[in-house]
């Protein structure tokens, strides 16, 4: 049953090209966000759609995938697990995020 903690798998759309992060050490990352859509008929009947934003991070041998065939608009399936992290902005605000990190990817459609 410990392989299905912490699992998220979406289907969906990139909202930006991805942003290619290099390191010194010669290690890459990339990011981007992911649209997914949901939808519903409220209660007069009337059907109402709504994309949700989530942030992905790719690390390892994926970037390469990443950085070479995925670009806004593709369609997407990842898999991967929820990370939370903090920061203090320029203003000294604590700052906090979700973010997905992938460990499998798979492009859809053409």
């Amino acid at each position: 049953m410990n392989t299905l903690r912490n699992k998220v798998q979406l289907i969906g759309r990139l909202g930006q090209d991805p942003e290619i992060i290099n390191f010194s050490d010669g290690n890459k990352m990339a990011k981007f966000s992911l649209a997914t859509d949901d939808s519903y008929k409220d209660k007069e009947g009337n059907k109402v759609e709504r994309a949700y934003w989530h942030n992905i991070v790719v690390r390892g041998g994926l970037v390469k995938v990443v950085e070479e065939y995925i670009t806004k608009g593709k369609e997407i399936a990842i898999e991967g697990k929820l990370t939370n992290r903090s920061w203090d902005d320029k203003e000294g605000t604590k700052r906090y995020t979700t973010e997905i990190i992938c460990n499998e990817l798979l492009m859809l459609g053409k």
